[in-house]
């Protein structure tokens, strides 16, 4: 429906003057008003007919809004973010603005899984070793832990998906060590921080545009295929579109990677943990990444 099919005498006027702005946010000084323009006028219309218990007109501007103004919204808030892709530790050295670090198998997949099923908050570190001494003086402490992405002895629980949501985490604390995750969010640099995964995918976009940043980077822990999905999939929500996320998934289930884990030959690496982890949008919470002595802390905010 164009702005023309709604009767204009009803979005002029008394209308008009009655209505709350519902559009705060304007576009940067010198850019095409049009975009901002045209969203104010939808909200102070639906506003203004609203509160017009008998206005035949409301389903028509309703409709309106929610059809072509939501889109619009998205386009004002976010098509001046500048998106930047990095990968590994060099990358999240060099990231600008507020700054995305992914890594989808399995690091921030595990951290996502386990503050869903209660933990307190997840603490990153660089090595095992740090892992253990953080546990000594942690109280309710567990730890997550692989090197090369193989088992550590001595550590029952791997870097595994499937592994975390087994256990009872409700009020624990989970000490992570990884070969690439958290030593990528350890050399982070930026405003803001977050750890993603596709199972917080939406829910971390949502949270970075609320910092109405003017760059965004998004950095792939590794150079995997699974990671720059993730950051094409974050980018693609951004921008307001609907990603296909099994056709960015596509060069990861071609890979030999792919078929190693599938067949369950891989030490710590149940192939259930693929299933989890390749999953959209599971959960409604961003991970924001803190800074603290010798170590960094996730939690979930929703």
């Amino acid at each position: 429906m164009s702005l023309t099919r709604v009767d204009q005498q009803h979005l002029a006027g008394a209308h008009l003057a009655r209505s709350h702005a519902v559009v705060e946010e304007q576009p940067p000084a010198g850019d095409d008003q049009r975009h901002g323009d045209r969203v104010a006028v939808l909200g102070h219309a639906l506003a203004g007919l609203q509160t017009q218990a008998d206005d035949t007109h409301r389903p028509a501007v309703r409709d309106l809004f929610e059809t072509e103004g939501s889109r619009l919204l998205t386009d004002v808030r976010t098509r001046h973010v500048n998106i930047i892709h990095a990968t590994g530790v060099e990358g999240a050295r060099r990231a600008r603005g507020t700054v995305v670090v992914i890594d989808v198998l399995r690091s921030f997949t595990v951290s996502a899984y386990a503050l869903a099923g209660g933990a307190r908050e997840c603490l990153l570190v660089r090595s095992v070793t740090e892992a253990r001494a953080l546990a000594d003086r942690t109280e309710g402490a567990v730890i997550c832990a692989e090197e090369d992405a193989l088992p550590v002895e001595g550590i029952p629980l791997s870097n595994s998906p499937t592994m975390v949501r087994e256990l009872d985490l409700r009020g624990r604390v989970l000490i992570q060590r990884s070969t690439a995750g958290t030593q990528v969010a350890a050399a982070a640099s930026g405003d803001d921080i977050f750890a993603a995964s596709l199972v917080v995918a939406r829910a971390t976009v949502q949270a970075c545009l609320s910092k109405k940043p003017g760059t965004l980077t998004l950095v792939a822990s590794a150079d995997h295929p699974e990671d720059h999905a993730c950051a094409s999939y974050m980018e693609a929500l951004i921008g307001g579109q609907s990603p296909d996320l099994e056709a960015l998934l596509a060069p990861l289930r071609r890979s030999e990677r792919y078929l190693r884990a599938l067949s369950g030959t891989w030490p710590g690496f149940p192939p259930t943990d693929l299933e989890l982890a390749l999953r959209g949008d599971v959960f409604d919470f961003a991970m924001p990444v803190a800074r603290d002595a010798g170590y960094l802390r996730l939690h979930a905010s929703f």
